[in-house]
């Protein structure tokens, strides 16, 4: 496990980081005397009440509060956890990032073929939801719980149609990718080596992190079968102890996030947002524990 970032190295960033270029590269920011004037990138409004102080490398809305530095804003910006958020920075600088205990920032294992393959298959199960062929069991069961085409496609609701191979048969032409589908917890291969679909006939949940990225899926069936509710199983980017479902949409809407209210599922959540109320996360079928907790705090 890598050691911690020093504070000295922390400092060296924030003082070749220039705030005004930063935030400029992501807002349209206009000189107002000493200052940088700009519509708050983290709530509606028309008249601008962001402003960027260069003197002070310091950021401050009056109209919701947002301030920080540059490694506060890439993480609210960007949506990044402390540790991406100073390392993106770092990159932008050409430096490498060293770790007390001796060395550098040690090479995090590649997972973008992770990420990819569960994009896809979210991309794909959000299609099913277009398909003539296949549509009308899912989308009668979304208007019947009252949820808008708007509010499906806000959480990229999708559908896993019935079948045994759809997603094999998509995306698993060659070995290595029908491996990654099993990596990703898309696929199962059984003890007699027969693959097939994990998620058949369900409505489907993409599970993002706190950068958007899809990392899971939880499915609610629509036939018979069992279980009612089924969820990807743990991945090396997926740990169900660790995550919120709808944390990530939360944090990007524009209002200021200030509470966070914890419900029981994923449809609780939709169903919430659908009626306005933006704030709540579900914690995916599991107890609270001190992760959940330490998540909560970290982000209102």
């Amino acid at each position: 496990m890598a050691g911690k970032i020093p504070e000295h190295f922390i400092d060296d960033v924030l003082a070749r980081t220039d705030l005004v270029d930063l935030i400029g590269s992501q807002v349209r920011l206009k000189k107002a005397g000493k200052n940088y004037a700009a519509c708050c990138p983290f709530h509606d409004e028309k008249t601008p009440s962001f402003t960027v102080s260069p003197d002070k490398q310091f950021y401050y809305c009056f109209g919701c509060g947002a301030s920080g530095n540059a490694i506060g804003f890439q993480m609210d910006y960007a949506r990044e956890e402390f540790v991406d958020a100073i390392e993106g920075l770092a990159k932008k600088l050409g430096l490498e990032v060293p770790r007390e205990g001796g060395g550098t920032q040690h090479k995090k294992k590649d997972h973008s073929g992770l990420f990819d393959i569960l994009e896809k298959a979210n991309q794909f199960f959000q299609s099913q939801l277009k398909n003539p062929r296949v549509r009308e069991k899912a989308v009668s069961y979304l208007k019947r719980r009252g949820l808008s085409g708007e509010t499906a496609k806000q959480f990229q609701l999708g559908y896993a149609p019935p079948g045994w191979d759809n997603l094999i048969s998509e995306f698993g032409d060659t070995e290595s990718k029908r491996k990654m589908l099993i990596d990703a917890g898309l696929t199962v291969r059984n003890d007699n080596g027969r693959e097939y679909d994990r998620f058949r006939d369900r409505i489907m949940y993409p599970i993002r992190d706190i950068r958007g990225r899809t990392i899971a899926f939880g499915g609610r069936v629509l036939g018979n079968d069992k279980p009612k509710y089924l969820n990807s199983p743990e991945t090396e980017i997926f740990h169900k102890s660790r995550e919120l479902y709808g944390l990530y949409d939360a944090r990007k809407h524009p209002q200021k996030l200030e509470r966070l209210v914890v419900v029981e599922g994923y449809m609780d959540v939709i169903a919430l947002t659908h009626h306005g109320i933006h704030y709540s996360v579900a914690t995916l079928g599991t107890a609270s524990n001190q992760d959940h907790i330490e998540k909560l705090f970290r982000y209102v």
